[in-house]
């Protein structure tokens, strides 16, 4: 969230949409591009024609998500509880969780919400939720693929002001925990096994203090139980702060650079349902002023690495140097900054392989004038900053993100983008004309040669304005179309149906881990589908993070084209084991054991 926009910055930025050969900040010639670690050639879009790869084209004019939310009964409206102080936390919203919590195969819904706030609210205050509409909600997806709210029953109705939101099997013991983070103080919810929760937070030892915001759950020294990422955002308190021009109605939220920055919090699960703060000692302490956070084996070292979205500072990248330490290397990696070398807002991000050359790539939304940043994983420890050549840069110039995620919509084996939006300041329109605070979701298709915003033609829903803000997905009805859910400031919560209609397949895996933790989180998969000029591979990293907030389905999906059957599975497991499978059908949920060696 960034309240002073840099439109000076955007005449620089719009000029790059030319592609001219003036060499970019941070950016590798493609002539020295690694091209032994891709099979499109040194060109970061020189990809095999959809034409060749098998793949079926999905319908240009079609629907590809419809807005169900009432439909499927789900009714959750979030109260951000705006005042006239304009205290930064009205507007940040919440997450959301898309997770299966009673293990009967279909996922549930679980909504983040916040807290009234006094107009004014006296510093030190910790907001406390006062009646049931502030309460967050559990809804409890029935066979009928109908939801039902079962917050009070299972004890998850909360306290405090929420932010987000991390699903994980801290325990091993089958059924998947929630780490809600707050302003003021976090919960951890032990999940039973029998519909209800327990708030185990003082026996775990994972409070926390300050203002947190994404958290991640990720087993950081592979040794079977998934330890917690938590982090916060600034050192903040409700002081009174005009920001803004000094005339009535146009007071606004402050900027990000008028705080200080703050260390995240990293837990190490000790066993037996006890945690330590390790920040310090793990190296993940650099005061930052995090968003969002995502997971991946940037370098394929055989290790987990974090990514962290900062608010107008530069972005952190942590390369996990083995041996319990982390190194921050986000600047000598190329994703500190944009390509001429500015901070960003960075909010919500990925880390996810978008051009299937099998390497874990970046994109992270911010605000309208600085574009998404696209960042091209080069294989060599470093990233190419993508944003303009992929086509993202031109669509997201006036535009402002939040959640996002990769993932193929329409099952063609490339990973599209979806993304929440709408500004942080409900007075951008009074100083910005051309920018807006409500605006409609963003569906980017990737051509397998860049991405094309197609959302004019993808249904009602993202003609719609909303301040969006979570976003989750997951195949919510399990018919191998991944739908999403996202969250509004001060608004109600959309239930996105994934609704495309072509001959496409595909294949979602359930991954169980025996040795690893059970959730199976930072195992990689590679799933391999054709031959020859009709060949692709597709590679996916096992997380409930990424977003903002939020937190998705665990389960890996994979587009698959026009292919039937997948040829080769490979996973490597966070306990190092490697496994295969081979002549996989596809159209199928598949469960997938971790072997004992």
């Amino acid at each position: 969230m960034q309240g002073l926009r840099r439109f000076a910055a955007a005449a620089v930025l719009l000029s790059a949409l030319a592609l001219s050969a003036a060499p970019r900040a941070r950016q590798r010639d493609s002539s020295d591009a690694p091209v032994a670690r891709t099979s499109f050639g040194a060109s970061p879009w020189q990809y095999q024609d959809r034409g060749k790869s098998g793949t079926v084209a999905a319908p240009k004019t079609s629907t590809a998500f419809e807005d169900v939310t009432s439909a499927a009964g789900v009714k959750f409206d979030y109260v951000a509880s705006h005042t006239s102080r304009k205290y930064l936390l009205e507007t940040m919203g919440s997450g959301v969780a898309l997770f299966d919590y009673d293990n009967d195969g279909r996922l549930d819904i679980f909504l983040v919400n916040g807290a009234q706030l006094a107009d004014p609210t006296p510093k030190g205050s910790i907001p406390q939720k006062s009646s049931p509409r502030e309460w967050n909600r559990l809804f409890h997806q029935r066979a009928d693929g109908i939801f039902e709210d079962v917050t009070e029953k299972a004890g998850l109705q909360g306290s405090g002001y929420g932010m987000g939101v991390a699903v994980g099997d801290y325990d091993n013991d089958g059924y998947e925990d929630l780490y809600v983070t707050a302003f003021g103080g976090n919960k951890l919810y032990h999940n039973n096994g029998n519909g209800t929760f327990t708030d185990v937070t003082a026996k775990a030892g994972v409070a926390g203090s300050g203002w947190s915001t994404s958290a991640a759950w990720v087993d950081l020294d592979n040794d079977g139980l998934l330890d917690l990422v938590v982090l916060r955002y600034m050192d903040w308190d409700f002081d009174d702060i005009w920001c803004g021009e000094h005339k009535e109605g146009y007071r606004a939220y402050c900027h990000p650079d008028s705080f200080r920055p703050i260390s995240p919090l990293v837990y190490h699960n000790d066993g037996g349902g006890h945690f330590t703060e390790v920040s310090q000692k793990l190296g993940l302490a650099e005061p930052g002023k995090g968003l969002g956070i995502a997971i991946a084996d940037y370098d394929r070292d055989g290790r987990i690495d974090l990514f962290i979205a900062n608010d107008s500072m530069n972005e952190f990248l942590y390369h996990n140097e083995g041996g319990g330490k982390f190194k921050e290397v986000a600047l000598p990696a190329g994703v500190a900054l944009d390509a001429e070398g500015h901070t960003y807002a960075g909010m919500g991000v990925d880390f996810a392989d978008y051009n299937n050359d099998g390497l874990p790539d970046l994109i992270v939304a911010d605000l309208a004038s600085q574009v998404y940043a696209l960042y091209r994983n080069n294989g060599d420890d470093t990233f190419n900053y993508e944003s303009f050549p992929s086509g993202i840069g031109r669509m997201t110039m006036n535009h402002s993100g939040w959640g996002l995620r990769f993932f193929d919509f329409d099952n063609d084996g490339w990973k599209d983008l979806l993304i929440a939006q709408g500004h942080d300041l409900d007075t951008i329109e009074l100083t910005s004309p051309n920018v807006r605070y409500r605006e409609p979701m963003l569906l980017a298709r990737n051509t397998g040669h860049g991405f094309e915003d197609i959302s004019a033609q993808s249904g009602d829903v993202f003609q719609k304005p909303w301040v969006g803000r979570g976003l989750a997905i997951g195949d919510i009805d399990n018919d191998g179309r991944v739908d999403a859910v996202v969250t509004t400031n001060d608004g109600s919560a959309h239930f996105l149906r994934n609704v495309t209609a072509n001959g496409n397949h595909w294949l979602t895996l359930l991954l169980v881990g025996h040795k690893s933790n059970r959730d199976a989180i930072g195992a990689e998969v590679r799933v391999q589908t054709g031959a020859g000029v009709y060949a692709m591979t597709k590679f996916e990293t096992v997380t409930t993070a990424s977003s903002y907030l939020s937190s998705s389905d665990k389960r890996v999906h994979f587009g698959l084209g026009a292919s039937s059957t997948v040829n080769k599975i490979e996973i490597r497991w966070p306990s190092g084991i490697r496994q295969s499978l081979t002549n996989i059908a596809a159209n199928q949920i598949l469960r997938i054991d971790e072997p004992e060696k």
